[in-house]
């Protein structure tokens, strides 16, 4: 029977999505199971890891079963991935020593600082492109080796553990034991040396992290492994397209040369900018990372990272109660006084990039007697574009580039509101295809080129756009811009 589906699997912070493509590259079919968000009462974000697990071959199980398809009709498999968040696993057995520690939290804190404190902020960026902080993997295992004791950090050393991203610890438990990552991932763990494409050795003893813990670093499009699914596939099928979620989306929009760029909007926001075969480094707050690896070559971009873009709405729905649902944010933003100039800045866990203040808290501001509820909402829908404008327009400072249009993806892109102001704030146009599942979709696209199902040229025809063109007057835009630069201002401690 001819191979002639592709499954991608997209494991994200709130939850995994499996979709199904046929031989073109067509979104046939997608399920999705949520995972809980623990918090404890420090405020510390954790997964279980097993549940991740658990939940994505459920989800592929399911959508298989519900498409009507035979399982021996699937070609390849494509993970793309939450990626800073940080899993640690016994390597004999695949037993999670404890929680995943999820991108958001910031437990790790102070080891990035007593890092810093050594004078290794700049040695650190210059080799792996990344501004010291907690955000990445590198303090975060060296957090759990640290709370592990001496017993674990001796384990590690004697390579008995894994320490891993989610993209690492799917592919060991769905192949039975394949360590691997791939090059997007690896580039954002902070031990990973952008020139010599390898775990820097100096940088992970800065950490503390043992380089026979870390997995072993593939081409995106390399074949990891097979698996059966637990039972699914009775001939196994393989894993061969990995990349972090952000790098599968720039590669699902199709952003393949330098000065394309891409903003993916989920819980917290990425933006990435493919800057090509050589690596730029950013002297205006956003950070230098690995696009991905295919036969044999990588390509590099610029990317900055939001903490706070559509968790603000469900700030919004869950701890304010002001709306009972994401959709009604576009309706209140519609109703607000146009000339009120609250703002809010969604520093909840300090601020990421280009600002980079980790003890910085968040604010609303420029309130008066007339601010309401529609007030509210508007601002809190204005804070991402914002944010995302901060980026786009570092980006251009960095690399002398004009950026003309802005590629986005992710729910929130369904607020028209939102993309209009987004387009007005920017300058920017923007292009929105009709497909939301990007990170899967650029997943499920590497690993169908890789198995010589799909032909790259043509995948960019299965996408339908529509676009925003900016609408504000300058000295309106630059007004509401300078009201946010303040705003910010106000909340950072650095």
């Amino acid at each position: 029977m001819d191979k002639k589906y592709i499954i991608g699997i997209d494991q994200s912070t709130q939850g995994t999505k499996a979709l199904l493509f046929d031989g073109e590259g067509h979104l046939l079919r997608r399920t999705d199971l949520p995972h809980r968000q623990i918090i404890n009462e420090k405020g510390w974000v954790s997964h279980d890891l097993n549940e991740i697990y658990s939940n994505t071959v459920q989800t592929v199980k399911t959508l298989v079963t519900e498409a009507k398809i035979q399982p021996e009709e699937v070609a390849g498999i494509g993970i793309s991935n939450q990626r800073e968040t940080t899993a640690s696993w016994d390597r004999k057995t695949g037993e999670p020593l404890e929680y995943a520690i999820v991108w958001q939290c910031g437990r790790a804190s102070g080891i990035a600082q007593e890092i810093a404190e050594k004078g290794c902020a700049e040695e650190i960026r210059e080799a792996t492109g990344l501004q010291l902080s907690a955000y990445f993997p590198a303090a975060k295992m060296a957090w759990l080796l640290r709370n592990g004791g001496e017993e674990r950090q001796n384990r590690a050393k004697n390579g008995e553990l894994c320490l891993g991203t989610i993209d690492s610890w799917l592919i060991y438990k769905l192949t039975g034991g394949a360590f691997k990552t791939d090059y997007s991932n690896a580039s954002r763990t902070q031990l990973f040396n952008l020139k010599m494409l390898s775990w820097d050795e100096k940088i992970c003893g800065i950490f503390d992290i043992p380089v026979c813990a870390l997995a072993e670093v593939c081409d995106s499009d390399a074949v990891y492994g097979m698996t059966t699914m637990e039972g699914l596939f009775a001939n196994p099928v393989p894993i061969c397209g990995v990349l972090g979620d952000s790098h599968a989306a720039l590669f699902g929009q199709g952003c393949l040369k330098p000065g394309m760029i891409k903003a993916t909007y989920g819980t917290g926001s990425s933006l990435m900018m493919n800057i090509g075969d050589k690596p730029i480094q950013s002297s205006h707050g956003v950070v230098t990372s690995l696009a991905w690896g295919r036969g044999g070559k990588v390509d590099y971009v610029l990317e900055g990272n939001l903490n706070y873009t559509g968790a603000v709405i469900t700030w919004l729905k869950d701890d304010l109660k002001l709306i009972s649902s994401a959709g009604e944010t576009e309706q209140l933003a519609r109703e607000a006084n146009p000339v009120d100039r609250t703002y809010l800045v969604p520093a909840f866990t300090g601020l990421g990039a280009p600002y980079w203040d980790e003890k910085a808290t968040a604010s609303i501001s420029g309130i008066t007697r007339t601010t309401g509820k529609a007030e509210v909402v508007k601002a809190a829908l204005d804070c991402i574009a914002y944010q995302i404008t901060d980026l786009v327009r570092a980006m251009e400072q960095d690399t002398g580039l004009q950026i003309a249009e802005l590629r986005v993806d992710g729910g929130p892109t369904r607020n028209a509101y939102l993309m209009q102001f987004q387009s007005d704030i920017a300058n920017k146009r923007v292009n929105i295809p009709d497909a939301e599942e990007l990170s899967g979709i650029g997943a499920a696209y590497m690993a169908g080129i890789s198995v010589g199902l799909y032909d790259l040229e043509k995948l960019a025809d299965n996408m339908k756009r529509s676009m925003y063109e900016p609408k504000m007057a300058d000295e309106v835009r630059e007004k509401k811009y300078a009201g946010w630069k303040e705003a910010v201002g106000g909340v950072l401690t650095k």
